[in-house]
């Protein structure tokens, strides 16, 4: 395994950041960008502010990858979604994942979103790579043509599958939380989606399920005033007919 550098030297090479690939489909895209903003929506709520959550980028594990890579292109994209811990800068903008600017970190969590091109890749060289070179923790994957999610954890240099808790969902050691699957819609397609849940099994909101949240919050808060108000004044009427007021 090569090593990463550690000092930030130019490089003799350009970068590559995009493979001219475009993405399987709709649901693809719009999965990729739910996932992301769940996984820093759960952060938040957890209080941590050194985790970095993105995907469809490339990851660089060293600079004689990134070599290889400028020299003859990707074999492949990076991860459709990842997230790391233990770093600095998690606001930053970012056009790939380079582990020799980011402290020598890789994805502690990845999941792949499988479609009949790529399935044969996730299941073989990328999980490989995964387990022998990121050493990332956890790997998930899920195939929407058959709805099948999968995980799993990282023991002894190989991957281990997780058993499927209730309703088929997923722990998470590194989040703290499940995986599983969700149907609903988002913006105005439905359709079955990768989730994270709480615990308790209640689902880490989007943000316009807390701006959904916070209405209904307000309107139980105006209705139980409007109800106070209402006996108040029954409550004085009843006085004044007994001329106590």
């Amino acid at each position: 395994m090569s090593q990463p550098i550690s000092a930030l030297a130019p490089l003799p090479f350009e970068l590559v950041y995009d493979d001219g690939e475009p993405l399987e489909s709709d649901w693809h895209v719009m999965q990729h960008a739910f996932l992301r903003e769940l996984l820093h929506q759960a952060m938040v709520e957890q209080g941590r502010t050194d985790t970095y959550a993105g995907g469809n980028m490339f990851v660089y594990h060293s600079v004689e990858q990134a070599r290889e890579v400028a020299a003859k292109g990707p074999p492949f994209r990076g991860p459709d979604v990842f997230w790391v811990t233990g770093i600095d800068e998690p606001g930053r903008l970012r056009k790939a994942w380079i582990s020799w600017e980011e402290g020598g970190h890789l994805p502690d969590l990845i999941v792949e979103l499988l479609s009949p091109s790529t399935a044969h890749i996730d299941r073989g060289v990328k999980k490989d790579l995964y387990a022998r070179v990121f050493r990332t923790s956890e790997y998930y994957m899920y195939e929407p043509e058959t709805r099948k999610l999968e995980g799993f954890w990282l023991a002894g240099g190989a991957y281990q599958p997780m058993a499927p808790g209730d309703q088929g969902r997923l722990w998470s050691r590194q989040l703290g939380l499940f995986l599983g699957l969700w149907h609903g819609f988002r913006e105005d397609k439905e359709a079955d989606w990768v989730r994270l849940y709480r615990p308790d099994g209640t689902l880490v909101p989007a943000q316009e399920e807390r701006a959904e949240a916070a209405l209904e919050r307000a309107e139980a808060e105006r209705q139980r005033a409007e109800a106070a108000e209402a006996e108040l004044a029954r409550l004085r009427a009843l006085l004044e007919g007994r001329g106590q007021v």
